[in-house]
């Protein structure tokens, strides 16, 4: 079965909004971020995070390795409120999020990567769909924004299973949820 793969950059005090504001993103974060690239074949996002992603990807070029990644890889947006999406490859996910994610799980294909949508990494990992979390925490405080956690109101524990530095004092770790 598919893993499903969060990835976000968060400051130290847990912000992920607009991490493009205060994150200095660097080849050696480049490489760290096509390795997970390269594990996955398809996206898993929230609609905040599409409309964001929709307007910002597709003018990349695809020399950039995440816009080439996310503007041809198949897209499943969970959404109730949106009609109609127009960035390509992309499909509405509406119904029972354990059902419809589990059923993107079971398709034959590689991982399923979920680069932001912090509400919904919050919701899959509430019910034991995340397999892994990775962070890539910097070095600032940012001080208010959304933060990757906010919504959660239970306690759920993860086990730490890769970690770096790298050179600009980013902490690159990667964590699964730990079964109870």
């Amino acid at each position: 079965m598919r893993k499903l793969v969060a990835g976000l950059a968060m400051s130290l005090d847990g912000v992920v909004d607009s991490p493009s504001n205060w994150m200095l993103f660097d080849d050696e974060m480049g490489a760290v971020i096509g390795a997970g690239i390269a594990r996955c074949d398809a996206v898993l996002l929230g609609r905040r995070t599409y409309l964001e992603f929709a307007e910002l990807w597709p003018k990349q070029g695809s020399d950039v390795p995440m816009a080439n990644f996310l503007n041809n890889a198949p897209k499943y947006i969970v959404s109730s409120t949106l009609g109609s999406l127009e960035w390509a490859n992309s499909s509405l996910v509406t119904g029972d999020l354990i059902e419809e994610v589990t059923r993107l799980k079971r398709q034959p294909g590689r991982d399923i990567l979920m680069p932001g949508s912090p509400r919904l990494v919050g919701s899959v990992l509430r019910e034991g769909l995340l397999d892994e979390l990775s962070l890539m925490i910097a070095p600032v405080v940012v001080g208010s924004g959304t933060r990757l956690f906010d919504e959660l109101t239970e306690q759920v524990r993860l086990e730490l299973v890769e970690s770096a530095t790298l050179s600009t004092g980013v902490l690159s770790v990667t964590y699964h949820p730990v079964s109870s």
